[in-house]
């Protein structure tokens, strides 16, 4: 996100938002869910005024297109909701290749 973003809104309640919306989705399961926010210094827009949130979202095979879709979709409108003076919200869902991605948790 643009860092702007931190003058109209409380990150925490953005992160918080996502949160709600991956877990009521369905898709999901909510100890699965880790969400990070990272503000953006410098970047280019076509116009200086603008700002920006983009989502992504990474999730192992098995979901449908469709879910997929209902997913960004309501993402997408929470988060303009919540942030209704910024210039662009994106969301991309992508599949994580499940051969490929490994993990290691302490606990």
């Amino acid at each position: 996100y643009s860092r702007e973003i931190e003058e109209q809104s409380d990150i925490n309640a953005l992160m918080n938002a996502v949160l709600g919306v991956a877990t009521d989705s369905g898709i999901m399961n909510p100890i699965d869910v880790k969400i990070r926010a990272r503000p953006y210094d410098h970047f280019l827009m076509p116009e200086a005024d603008q700002t920006f949130l983009h989502v992504t979202i990474f999730l192992l095979e098995g979901r449908t297109d469709a879910q997929k879709e209902t997913l960004a979709v309501s993402l997408r409108s929470r988060l303009v909701e919540l942030l209704s003076t910024v210039t662009s919200v994106s969301i991309d869902v992508r599949d994580m290749n499940p051969v490929a991605y490994k993990k290691r948790v302490l606990g």
